[in-house]
């Protein structure tokens, strides 16, 4: 009996130790997608665009089988039309594993280079030698509404290429990617003596591929974002990408195991392209009720590196940041799992206006300053604050191109400021510093247990955390079995190897972090957890913030006739709060 509890034992060790970096089974999931249902159920006898998943053969064959005709073919997947009943009939269908809504996506420099410590990262040191980067040779693909021409860009667009439906056109005539693409890629010398609110991309060196997927007012359809990450895949080796920004996204409508656009990130990551995707700008409703569990597809995908917004306060030291109120929370609707991963300034950010867009001449009050092709705005969102973290990725790569998207992961996260106001569920690993993610890469991990890194004249010690969950973190955590304390000789084996951290744990890179002194429900959570009395906060909870708001779960503030949330907010001193109603 011994023997055999010791070869359980030893059994469960190595599943503890060596579970690969991926959950190992979907879980169980309704065939049809929460949003699809409900667009059935209020307009049943409307066609729909419905997403399959399935190669060219097997969508033909369900097609003809029902009477539906085939909208259009993908790599990996079909989008047909339907009517709800003949949606219920394809429910049924054994052939169909699960039915997903072509839903619209949307999008959602003064301190930030600073901020982030991307600007010590260019600089470098002599002692210790640490060369300075720029990101020259890193191909970045940006899925968005196009980049417009601009004397900041230079020639750093390399490639150009549209899959809005019906529109070839590359350029941006609504706003956002330019004003992205600066942020990751500007040139700071353009914007000399016209402003000094714009210090440049992170990136600089670094160049961009414009995969326009969103159309002249902003929006988009699912099926677009998923061709041009195909796309992407495809001509990686052509153009040395090797990130991917997301900056745009839909209400999550069913679990990351079936939702075709995180099904996309999934194989973008697995051909070793990291994918990074903004949080979503739906932190609070309208009336400012907090909302939790709103973070939007594909930043839901447990493969994507999710950014969080933080405001800076107009301050590089960090003292003073705080996670911004219209910034997505986590857990991820459906699988509840740990999500945002990173945080990163995304408030009032001053980067490149394409002039002429829907945004310059909807909200001049936007515009910071210059003229046609060297104009400059100012934007907040989550948008940007991935934009800000592709361009710190892009450094890290250009030091080492060897890098997986699970070691960049260990580095971002590993190097990251914990936000104790936030928690988890709202900054993640906690605020990028990009210095202390070089110092790791170049030093080993063993760098974050000695390394001081300075931000503002101020010490910023790194969290050294680092996380993949697909919805069992939280429950782990409260069990006691989801922390995990690495030992110094552990560090250089798990980030040769990161299929040794297990999904679902919580792992510390620094054995004496600050963050295992934490309450557990205070880590998950942080501010939320003075909300309520119970280590879990489950959905559907009434919850009262401290002022007094109901907290809202999951994006309830939009509906398929609804106005929408797409980045800023309402109060005077986080900017301004922009909604439209784009085309469903």
């Amino acid at each position: 009996m011994r023997r055999v509890l010791l070869l359980l034992s030893l059994i469960l060790v190595f599943v503890a130790l060596g579970a690969p970096a991926r959950p190992l089974t979907a879980r169980r999931h309704e065939r049809l997608s929460a949003e699809l249902r409900a667009r059935k159920n209020a307009r049943p006898y409307e066609r729909t665009s419905v997403i399959i998943r399935g190669n060219p053969a097997r969508a033909r064959r369900i097609a003809a089988r029902h009477g539906l005709r085939i909208v259009r073919f993908l790599e990996h997947e079909a989008v047909l039309e339907a009517n709800g009943a003949q949606i219920d009939e394809l429910s049924q269908d054994d052939d169909v594993d699960s039915l997903s809504g072509d839903v619209a996506v949307r999008p959602l420099m003064s301190v930030s280079n600073q901020a982030s410590a991307a600007d010590q990262v260019r600089i470098g040191t002599t002692t210790p030698a640490i060369p300075g980067l720029t990101g020259q040779g890193v191909g970045i693909a940006l899925l968005d509404s196009g980049v417009s021409p601009h004397q900041a860009l230079g020639a750093r667009v390399v490639a150009n290429v549209s899959f809005v439906t019906g529109d070839p056109s590359t350029d941006d005539g609504f706003g956002h990617g330019t004003h992205i693409a600066g942020i990751m890629v500007g040139d700071a010398a353009a914007s000399s003596g016209v402003t000094t609110a714009y210090s440049g991309g992170v990136a600089p060196g670094a160049h961009v591929v414009n995969v326009r997927v969103l159309g002249r007012d902003g929006s988009g359809v699912t099926s677009d974002v998923i061709a041009g990450i195909d796309w992407v895949v495809a001509n990686q080796a052509t153009y040395n990408i090797r990130v991917i920004n997301l900056s745009l996204g839909h209400m999550v409508g069913e679990s990351a195991s079936t939702d075709p656009l995180c099904a996309a990130v999934q194989r973008a990551v697995r051909a070793g392209i990291v994918v990074v995707a903004s949080a979503g700008n739906r932190g609070k409703s309208a009336t400012n009720s907090p909302i939790l569990g709103g973070v939007t597809s594909p930043g839901s995908s447990p493969y994507a590196i999710t950014v969080a917004a933080v405001n800076t306060w107009g301050t590089v030291v960090r003292s003073d940041d705080t996670i911004t109120t219209y910034s997505s929370r986590g857990p991820t609707r459906f699988d509840l799992g740990v999500k945002p991963d990173v945080a990163a300034p995304g408030n009032k950010i001053v980067s490149l206006e394409a002039s002429g867009s829907y945004l310059s001449q909807t909200f001049p009050a936007f515009h910071d300053a210059g003229a046609g092709t060297n104009s400059y705005m100012r934007l907040s969102g989550t948008s940007m604050a991935a934009g800000v973290v592709t361009g710190g990725i892009a450094l890290l790569l250009e030091g080492d191109p060897s890098l997986t998207p699970e070691q960049v992961k260990i580095l971002l996260q590993g190097g990251s400021s914990y936000m104790n106001d936030g928690g988890l569920m709202a900054a993640g690993a906690g605020s990028v510093n990009f210095w202390a993610s070089r110092r790791a890469e170049v030093n080993g991990l063993g760098d974050l247990l000695t390394s001081n890194p300075v931000i503002g004249g101020l010490s910023t010690p790194p969290s050294g955390v680092t996380y993949w969950d697909a919805g069992t973190m939280q429950s782990q955590m409260n069990a006691g079995s989801g922390i995990r304390r690495l030992s110094e000789p552990e560090l250089p084996l798990v980030f040769l190897n990161p299929a040794q951290l297990a999904w679902g744990t919580l792992n510390l890179l620094v054995p004496q972090n600050p963050v295992a002194s934490l309450p557990v429900k205070q880590t998950i959570w942080g501010d939320v957890s003075s909300w309520t009395t119970g280590n879990y906060v489950i959905w559907g909870d009434t919850i009262l913030a401290p002022t007094g708001n109901y907290v809202i779960w999951g994006d309830s503030i939009e509906t398929t006739e609804g106005n929408y949330v797409i980045w800023g907010d309402s109060d005077a001193d986080e900017d301004n709060l922009i909604i439209w109603s784009p085309p469903y």
